[in-house]
This record gives C-alpha cells, structure tokens and sequence, in this order.
C-alpha cells in the first residue's frame, strides 16, 4: 500500500476558521472558546486500517503567540470517545515539547510522554518541526537545525487502536490548555521521516509536505457570485512619523517616511525598503570632523531603543581613553568616556532587554592585569557600567551572535607575550548566573578578527589569521556549527587577513577578506609588503564551499564594509598604507553585475583603519576611524 501524507488540518478546514498572514505566511488561527468544533473521527484518516503506524513522523509549521499562558498548549491530540486518555498527542511549554502516547498494558495501558527540553516555540516566529518515531527511538527536528534525540525504555505501541477515537486541534476537549497562535501545516507521515523531505531548501520555514488549499500562496478564486469561504486578514500595522524600532516585536510591520516618500518592512533587526523614490548615490561629501581621544583602531554604531543613535570609539591612549558619541542635532557628540588599555575594538549586542557593548583591551591595565570588559546599559544612570571582566590576550576583535536561543559572544586573542598561535575563546551565556562562561577554544594565530552568519539553518564562524610568527600567508578558516560546537568547515590562504564581511548580492552570499601584507621570513621581500590583493569569494551550494569571484588591489586593507543605496550595492575598503605613506585613499566600488565589483568612488583617507554605515532621518552617513590622527570623519552620501 502506498503509504502518503495524511493532512490533518486540512479535515478541520471547513470549519469557519480565521485566515491570518503574518511575516509572509498564511495560517489558521484556533478558536479556543469551541475546541470540539476542532476534532473530526480518525477513520476520515484510517479508511482501510484502524491501527496507528507503528513508524510515522508528524510535521508541524505553526506560530506561536508569545510566552504561553498556561503551562503547556496542545498543538493537538488523538482521544477516544468518552475518555480522558490521549492516544497519541503534542504540547509545549515556554522551553520544552512534549510527545504523548498511550502504551497499552495489563492495567488497561498507561499514559507516556517523551520530553524534548530547550525547545523555544514561543518567540513570535514561525518554526516548523519534525517529529519522527521508531520504536523507543524519537527524533525532533526544529526548523532543519541538529535533530534532538530521545532514547526510552516503553516503545511507541506496535499495535494502538484508534477505533472510536477523534482528531482535536490545538486542544485535548478542555479550554484548559489550548493552542492560541496559528497553524498552517499539520501532517502525518506513515512509515517515513519527512526530515529529507522539508529540509532541503535553505528556506525551510515555508517548506511544505501538505498544507491546505486556502493557505497556499495563490488565493482559491471563488465562483463568480460566491463569497470567500474564509475570512481573510493581515496582522499588519503601519507607523508614521520618525524611524522607530525595528526588532523581532516589530517584525512584519510597516514605517512610512514622509520625507523620503518610502515604506518600510522591519524584517526582525533593519528596516527594509518595500516602495520609495529610488536612490543613486552621486557622490560622497565631508560632513563632520570627529575629535577623538587619540587615534581610533575601530568604531562600532548602534541604537539604543528610545535612547538614540551611538558611535563608540576604540582609541589607543590611556588615558583618557575611549569615547562614546550620541547622535545629537545632526552630529555626533561627546556623551561618555570609558577607561581602556589601547583599545581595539567595541560590540554592541543584547540579550531579551539587557543592552551591552564589549571592548577589546590590546594591553594591561596599572596594575598589570590584562582583561577585556563587558559593559551593561543602565537605564536609571543613561549610560554604560562594568558588568563583566574576562581575562583577554591581546584581544582584537568580539562577535556577538545567538545560536538555537542560546547568546554566544567570541573574542579574538591575538598573541600572548611573542607567541601568536594560542587559541582564541567562545563563551556561552549563562541566563541563571547571567555570566559569559567558555564553551569552546579555537586555535588561532595572531587573530585579528571574527565574522558570524548564517546561511538557512546552519551557522558559520570565520576567522581572520594574520601571522604565524614567520608569515603573513597563512590559512584563515570558515567553522560550521554541528553537534553543540564549531567544527572546521573551509579553510583559506590569506594575506595578514584583517576582516572578513559576509554580504548577500540577491540570493547570492559573498565573504570578502581584507589582505593587509605579505611577509614571510624565509623568502625574498617583495618590491611592496602592502599593495597586495583583498579577494572575494562567492558561496558555491553544489560544492558546498565558498568559490574565489574577485580580487581587488588594495593597500594594507584592515576593513571591508558593505551597504546599499536603493537598488545598488557597494563595498568600501580602508587602504591604510601603501608602503610609503599613509595618505592613501579608500575606495568605493559598486557591484556592477557580470563585472563583479567596479571601483566607484576614490576617498582620500589617512591610515583608515575601520568603517561604519548609518542611517538617521538626515540621511545616510559613512563613518571611518584612523589609526594615524586623533581625528575621524563622518562622509554623506549624497544621492539623486
């Protein structure tokens, strides 16, 4: 017997549910005042065979609406008539899923549950799951990431009835517990694990096995005199006025700016251009000289939600240290000075409403200690406090990233006293001591930087190796995230690499590496250690690896930055030496197609060192620090 998929939601269909879109997908919202209304017999289902698989998966494409409010919501349930027993069903709580089943026995059977922990559901987000089941064997899989397994001593039934028994969606026949957010697919798989099946488009989440007419992405045209069986909404909410905030509470909602005549989606981080008079950059004009402390060796700008826009400055002396700005007035002004130790770099990052922003100390302190420090928002003082300090060698460089809900944030070490191969740390953060902890080293030599991104489900680290202690021409590697931790992925040579920056060109995803020099002790010098290529590679989905698509000639590159104006792309590069001086211009080049990268735009620089894009309703800004003068610049770009 061919054994197909089983559309569960679909034999609810007809029973005047609301049709909701939300972040691009269409689902049904449950009702929870008539969970009865939601069951139908299961021999609709079993026509030839009143048994359940003895081996099935169940998928599941649903969204749920924020922390649940009871202990657990029943996505759905399989019940005999007249009984309080769940034969076979699914609930989750705030961090954990539950699969039920009723394993017969002597007693009259018991019930049995498989708890699958540090699964988060509740965000907002559409997530689609797998379930698959053999024998004591049980498998989930959340949105194509690492199947989570479950081994346990009473086995799924080989033989369980569901004569006399009924579906129920999102409920198990009480109020009590029922499912309060959307569900778009809900199917069963008899004797196959649909996991192969979903998961293999990098769009997972709207990958389907079987999902109902209505809630297919072309509308069911209706008879000519017929009205739309269902009703049909959008959870949408347009914002008018200033830039507002655009995080995963906001996603899917619109901004109209009235002066630039454009509208915007928040996408969950940015807001994203949906309708505007379209911009071509014309040229780049000086805006704002910026003081700082002493010389900059890297920016990071970011905004504080109801605060404002921030620029903080990694300089070099101490004292006085590093600085940050807020964006007052059109410029940026000084608003906080932090204490560092040659300071190379900020990131800013949060986790649920803490706010922080990290420095990376290249020195000791007075009294001969050697950290980098995490600093936390205070709402109350309206500015950044110590929160953490963790012991650092040398540190160049933090990335903050957020893997399956866990918050990670990695630092590169850079050398440890003359030795430059010593490992650089990932810490994991912990929510009970609400402390970064380490989780993994990673061997590294002479680091100088750290680029996360994700590319579907799966997650990549890239670090940028600069010297070995005898070379500058050394392997930079690409690590993926498998099985709990960074397992090694690609490994490329580079040139005193100094950054990498991921971009996507349309559906296409490009890493740069920024080459600062070429040295190694045992050749001959070369005419010029700095006027060397920066490469660009392009992700290859059939090899699985990322290809070489461009090299740009660059001098003594330390910073990549890639951003958008209207319907084109650009990449700007920080030149900070060419051998002989440090005078040297930074260049702008526009993504021209089948041309690759052409340069656009010759921006004369002194020892440029790092570059920042920014958006405020004045316009849009580029900010870059030099290494060589107390004074950094803030260029617009002027548009037509």
């Amino acid at each position: 017997t061919e054994l197909r998929p089983l559309d569960i939601l679909s034999e609810v269909a007809p029973a005047g549910l609301r049709v909701l879109q939300v972040q691009g997908l269409r689902g049904f919202q449950l009702s929870p005042s008539r969970p009865r209304a939601l069951g139908f017999p299961a021999s609709r289902l079993f026509i030839h065979c009143d048994r359940f698989p003895e081996e099935f998966s169940i998928l599941v494409t649903l969204r749920a609406l924020g922390i649940p409010a009871q202990d657990n919501e029943y996505i759905f349930t399989l019940m005999p008539e007249e009984s309080p027993a769940v034969l076979v069903g699914m609930r989750f709580a705030p961090d954990k899923l539950h699969f039920l089943f009723w394993s017969p026995g002597r007693a009259g059977g018991r019930q049995s549950r498989v708890a699958f922990h540090n699964v988060s559901l509740s965000d907002s987000q559409w997530h689609t799951l797998v379930l698959a089941v053999s024998g004591q064997s049980f498998s989930l899989t959340v949105d194509c990431s690492t199947p989570k397994d479950v081994v346990v001593e009473t086995p799924f039934p080989a033989s369980l009835s569901v004569r006399r028994a009924n579906f129920y969606l999102g409920n198990r026949q009480r109020r009590k517990g029922v499912f309060t957010g959307l569900l778009r697919q809900l199917v069963l798989l008899p004797g196959a694990d649909a996991t192969p099946q979903i998961c293999t488009t990098m769009n997972f989440k709207v990958a389907t096995l079987s999902v109902p007419t209505v809630l297919q992405d072309v509308p069911v045209k209706p008879a000519s005199n017929e009205v739309l069986k269902y009703p049909y909404e959008t959870d949408t909410k347009v914002t008018l006025g200033s830039r507002p905030r655009c995080s995963k509470q906001e996603k899917a909602q619109f901004w109209f700016n009235a002066s630039r005549r454009g509208l915007y989606l928040c996408n969950g981080s940015t807001w994203v251009s949906m309708l505007e008079v379209k911009h071509r950059l014309d040229y780049v004009e000086e805006y704002q000289n910026l003081v700082t402390n002493s010389e900059t060796m890297g920016v990071e700008v970011f905004t504080i939600p109801e605060v404002g826009l921030f620029a903080a400055t990694a300089n070099r002396v101490t004292p006085p240290g590093s600085a940050i700005y807020k964006w007052t007035d059109g410029k940026f002004v000084p608003y906080q000075n932090i204490p560092t130790y040659q300071a190379q770099s900020w990131k800013y990052f949060t986790i649920g409403k803490k706010i922080f922003l990290a420095v990376a100390n290249f020195e000791q302190n007075e009294r001969g200690q050697e950290f980098s420090v995490i600093y936390k928002w205070s709402h109350r003082k309206a500015k950044f406090i110590t929160y953490q300090r963790i012991s650092t060698h040398s540190a160049r460089d933090w990335e903050a990233f957020v893997i399956e809900g866990e918050a990670f944030l990695a630092v590169v070490n850079h050398r440890e006293g003359n030795n430059h191969n010593i490992d650089s740390v990932i810490y994991r953060w912990n929510p009970r001591t609400g402390l970064f902890e380490t989780n993994q080293t990673i061997p590294t030599s002479g680091a100088y930087d750290w680029e996360f991104f994700t590319i579907g489900p799966y997650s990549f680290l890239a670090v940028a190796n600069t010297f070995n202690g005898t070379s500058t021409k050394i392997y930079s590697h690409i690590y993926i995230w498998l099985s709990g931790s960074f397992q090694l992925f690609q490994s490329i040579l580079t040139f005193g690499a100094a950054d990498w920056e991921v971009f996507r060109v349309g559906d296409r995803v490009f890493l740069a590496v920024a080459n600062s020099h070429s040295y190694d002790s045992g050749m001959p010098a070369p005419s010029n250690f700095y006027a060397i290529n920066s490469s660009i590679y392009e992700l290859n989905i059939t090899a699985q690896m990322f290809v070489k698509f461009q090299d740009l000639l660059t001098y003594s590159a330390l910073d990549w930055e890639f951003f958008s104006v209207g319907d084109d792309s650009f990449l700007v590069v920080a030149n900070s030496f060419d051998g002989f001086t440090f005078s040297v211009n930074s260049i702008i080049y526009r993504w021209q197609g089948y041309e690759g990268f052409v340069a656009a735009h010759h921006l004369p620089t002194v020892g440029c060192r790092d570059w920042e894009v920014f958006h405020t309703t004045e316009g849009s800004f580029l900010l870059y620090s030099s290494a060589r003068e107390p004074l950094s610049k803030v260029l617009k770009l002027k548009t037509t």
